[in-house]
């Protein structure tokens, strides 16, 4: 936030440092906002720090002041990309709407859609989120951890409530987000697209019953 100066401001500016770090973290958002877009159209592998470098009109000595290398600024790229997702599925398990288990069934669906039109949809950022987990596993590790506590909370909240039958809300969290694989895992939904596999209706039903969760009428 920019400093509101008066006139004692003038006599004592604001610390340098405060300045710096508002600065370097707009110039950091600059950058991977130019990065994602080079990445999604030019595609990852062919972009080079130059490139980003060039679009911002500034030298890649520059880039490499807020990021080590492309492989931290694709890890940073992915983290953003994958927190969209998780902010959604987190904001439909906190809405309160419905019960825990229409909530559990919306967060999968959505879970579903939102990766298929994140990694399947362009395959330059397929490419992207490959090779983001190729290279940076604990941005991948992290999602999945962030993704299984959502449904960790709603399995937790759905024993509670009585809809559900299951001894361990996490254990049960684990076998419906692993019976999504297909689903939700780029390198899975890319060769699975060719062979016979459920609807995500199908899992949902599945997953609710697995639960113990009892039938809808």
């Amino acid at each position: 936030m920019a400093y509101l100066t008066t006139r004692t401001d003038r006599m004592t500016p604001p610390p340098q440092t405060a300045t710096r770090r508002t600065d370097g973290a707009e110039t950091r958002r600059e950058i991977l906002g130019v990065a994602h877009r080079l990445f999604t159209t030019i595609g990852y592998r062919k972009t080079t720090v130059a490139d980003i470098a060039a679009e911002l009109g500034m030298s890649p000595a520059n880039v490499y002041r807020f990021f080590e290398s492309k492989k931290d600024i694709n890890e940073s790229v992915a983290e953003l990309l994958l927190g969209e997702i998780s902010d959604t599925l987190e904001a439909i398990a906190r809405s309160g709407e419905g019960s825990a288990a229409d909530r559990l069934a919306a967060v999968l669906r959505t879970l579903a859609r939102l990766s298929d039109e994140h990694f399947m949809s362009n395959k330059r950022m397929y490419d992207m989120v490959e090779d983001a987990m190729a290279e940076s596993w604990s941005v991948c590790q992290r999602y999945i951890e962030r993704v299984s506590t959502v449904l960790a909370a709603l399995v937790a909240e759905g024993r509670e409530s009585g809809e559900f039958d299951v001894s361990d809300p996490m254990i049960g969290a684990l076998c419906v987000h692993s019976s999504m694989v297909c689903f939700c895992h780029p390198a899975m939904i890319a060769q699975s697209a060719d062979h016979p596999k459920p609807s995500v209706d199908d899992i949902v039903a599945f997953a609710l019953r697995g639960l113990g969760a009892a039938p809808s009428r």
